[in-house]
């Protein structure tokens, strides 16, 4: 039986080929039965900060008003935090600080946002950077502290470096390609851990990377990513329909066993289980 909670990973830049390709444990958990794996067509523009805010309240750009990078300010949705919360569900983030001004507040504060412990705060127990190139290691690290001692029931996690070695080498470098395997590595040492706890995960991304080292068109290479889902409620088998990234949060919402937000669309991802 699900114990309805949730660890969601966004892989900043993550594209579908090369996630099919060289995430060599991710394939593994398909192989063994134990995760189904889709292809997701991204909104566009295919930019970070519109793809978290789509990703976490299941609302595209021109609803959520997050229409590029450069707009900081709170989000004006109902996201997965304040719709766990309101369930009476704790949450939590190792995140960009990205999340933290569309969710906690903005614009960040260097110096005394990094942690965030406020359970009156949509993510009550939060640990977010601010560099692209901090380490994901570290970060999966804060991440397991937040399991260990905060116990969340939606954790949302979020490393930076398949985006930074992207934008620094292009998507076609042995850098970007060495990262995804770094990254399949740096969950190979922690997902088995939380689902023995009784954690659903999804692994995803928000948006791909090209090879000019650069992403916002509308390109497969840009648009087209991942999705992992290691879960009981889904069907663990390799879907060939793609799905649209509008799903992630009512999908989110399924897991957790949470009522979804009015602006969210149905719930019409392929391999649910009855």
């Amino acid at each position: 039986m699900s114990n309805n909670r949730l660890i969601m990973i966004v892989i900043d830049a993550l594209r579908f080929d090369t996630a099919c390709s060289h995430m060599g444990f991710m394939q593994h958990l398909v192989e063994q039965g134990k995760a189904a794996r889709y292809e997701v067509k991204s909104e566009v523009p295919s930019l970070s900060r519109p793809l978290y805010e789509t990703i976490l309240t299941g609302t595209p750009p021109l609803v959520h008003g997050i229409v590029g990078n450069g707009i900081v300010r709170l989000s004006t949705q109902e996201s997965l935090f304040h719709l766990a919360k309101r369930s009476g569900k704790t949450t939590a983030a190792a995140a960009y600080y990205w999340v933290s001004e569309l969710y906690n507040h903005a614009p960040f504060r260097h110096d005394i946002d990094r942690i965030q412990l406020d359970k009156d705060a949509p993510i009550e127990n939060g640990l977010f950077y601010f560099e692209d190139h901090y380490p994901d290691s570290h970060l999966f690290a804060e991440a397991q502290w937040l399991v260990s001692e905060k116990n969340p029931d939606f954790l949302y996690i979020h490393p930076m470096n398949v985006d930074d070695d992207g934008h620094k080498f292009t998507a076609d470098s042995v850098q970007y390609r060495n990262r995804v395997l770094a990254t399949d590595t740096l969950l190979a040492l922690t997902l088995p851990k939380w689902m023995d706890l009784g954690y659903d995960i999804i692994v995803t991304a928000d948006h791909g990377m090209t090879v000019d080292g650069n992403h916002g068109g509308n390109t497969t290479n840009d648009r087209h990513v991942p999705l992992f889902i290691a879960s009981k409620k889904v069907k663990p088998i390799v879907q060939h329909q793609i799905v649209s990234q509008l799903q992630m949060a009512p999908l989110a919402c399924h897991l957790l066993g949470i009522h979804p937000s009015e602006a969210m669309v149905p719930l019409l991802i392929p391999g649910l289980v009855d």
